[in-house]
């Protein structure tokens, strides 16, 4: 490729304005942007095909990452990844190419400090080359490549200057000796302002996903004709305990090697402003909501009055059954970079445990649910399959609960005001969720808020 990388880039600013909305890690799906300015553009490996890696800002000011592949002629798998034209030769999103991959693979292994980027391996890991290369197609705000059965790399597409919490928190728990992460791999950094840019770690070829596992059980439960959520085959409530226990040794870890303090009435009332913050704005979208505004203002108040204070540290911060995968030998969490809606200085916070646990909690809800979302229960079978699949949703809460106990830090239970005020806060994030993105579904927290008076 002849032509410099950030005029390379530039020239494809039309093509990235009608490009971007339809990604899925973007943040604005489907709006239309009026600018995209190229902040710089470096070239990572020249020649046909050539790989740049791009840092963009768009009109409202957010920034991505991207890596761009540019070839003379596309091949067809990657005809559904093109951006735009580079004179007579094609621009594409590279993730999507193995062949760029492997040149990505090769800076991960060898190192490199050159074009504002650092590649860094961490300490006493050496990296395999030569791994065929696949994208991972279930992510959202991120995009993650997987090399051969060896590594799984994410790339963060909104990077942000300062310390990650993923590589951060992954890092604390591997000098723990957790077994309940990846060991991780390598970095990717940007050499002047310090954002992280991608992270590999050690991919487990033999996981299931949580939520696979879940859904599954449900499927057997509700084709079941008349027995209980504990005289299925497919029992889940024995892998939910052992999940609850590896949450628990994923907190213990965590506040062993970044510490717990306990915090007063100051930042629990400010912590409970937030959730009345957000109940108005979602009351103010779902006018649903209203005939439970009493109960959730109570319930969030209620906080206020715990005098003992709470107890906070580093947790995973969006945890459900879709960020936690089952290998051959037990259950392990995965994305640790917290609450996507959440800012990046806000996710850098200490919370309380319960947190996660009410984010698990609510998992195995629409894990109950989702297969009868839109239902009305207008016949008796219809409200024999959503009371079948409560109870397999109660089963497994506690089963989850009764397994974090086992490991000392206490019983999620034994909380009950607490726990309560952050289920209730993470239903009203849902329903707001739900209405702007799968309006089938609001319903499976709505029901919950419905529950919980």
């Amino acid at each position: 490729m002849s032509t410099r990388p950030l005029h390379a880039v530039a020239s494809l600013t039309d093509d990235l304005r009608a490009w971007l909305p339809a990604q899925r890690w973007f943040a604005a799906k489907g709006r239309e942007l009026s600018s995209v300015r190229v902040e710089r553009a470096t070239l990572l490996s020249g020649g046909d095909p050539a790989l740049l890696h791009a840092v963009i800002e768009v009109d409202d000011g957010e920034r991505y990452q991207l890596l761009i592949g540019v070839r003379d002629e596309l091949t067809d798998q990657l005809h559904a990844s093109f951006i735009g034209k580079l004179g007579e030769s094609f621009a594409y999103e590279a993730t999507q190419d193995p062949e760029l991959m492997a040149v990505l693979l090769d800076l991960l292994a060898h190192g490199s400090d050159e074009g504002g980027l650092r590649w860094e391996r961490e300490p006493g890991v050496e990296v395999v080359t030569g791994l065929r290369a696949r994208p991972v197609g279930v992510e959202q705000s991120n995009t993650s490549v997987v090399f051969g059965y060896h590594y799984i790399f994410k790339l963060f597409r909104r990077p942000v200057p300062g310390k990650n919490r993923d590589v951060e928190l992954h890092r604390a728990l591997f000098r723990a000796g957790s077994k309940q992460v990846a060991e991780p791999v390598a970095v990717v950094e940007d050499g002047g302002e310090g954002a992280v840019l991608g992270f590999a770690q050690r991919y487990f070829a033999d996981a299931v996903e949580g939520w696979a596992m879940a859904t599954a059980s449900v499927r057997d439960l509700l084709a079941e004709g008349d027995l209980h959520a504990g005289e299925v085959g497919g029992d889940f409530a024995a892998e939910a305990g052992r999940l609850g226990t590896a949450v628990a040794q994923v907190h213990a870890d965590l506040a062993a090697q970044l510490g717990a303090e306990t915090v007063g009435a100051d930042r629990i009332g400010g912590a409970v402003d937030q959730m009345h913050g957000r109940l108005d704005a979602v009351l103010a979208e779902v006018p649903a909501l209203a005939e439970h505004e009493p109960m959730l203002r109570a319930a969030f108040d209620a906080v206020r009055g715990l005098a003992e204070g709470v107890e906070v540290q580093h947790v995973h911060g969006d945890l459900h059954l879709g960020q936690v995968l089952r290998t051959t030998t037990g259950w392990v969490l995965i994305d640790f970079e917290g609450e996507p809606a959440s800012r990046p200085d806000e996710r850098l916070l200490m919370r309380s445990p319960l947190r996660d646990v009410a984010g698990m909690l609510r998992s195995f809800d629409y894990a109950a649910l989702h297969l009868l979302a839109g239902d009305d229960a207008d016949t008796q079978a219809d409200h024999q399959r959503l009371t079948r699949a409560a109870e397999w949703a109660d089963r497994n809460r506690s089963a989850f609960c009764a397994g974090y106990a086992a490991v000392g830090v206490g019983d999620p239970r034994a909380q009950t005001v607490l726990l309560r005020a952050f289920e209730l806060d993470k239903a009203v994030y849902e329903v707001a969720y739900e209405h702007r993105n799968r309006p089938d579904w609001v319903g499976i927290p709505l029901a919950a808020i419905r529950r919980a008076g």
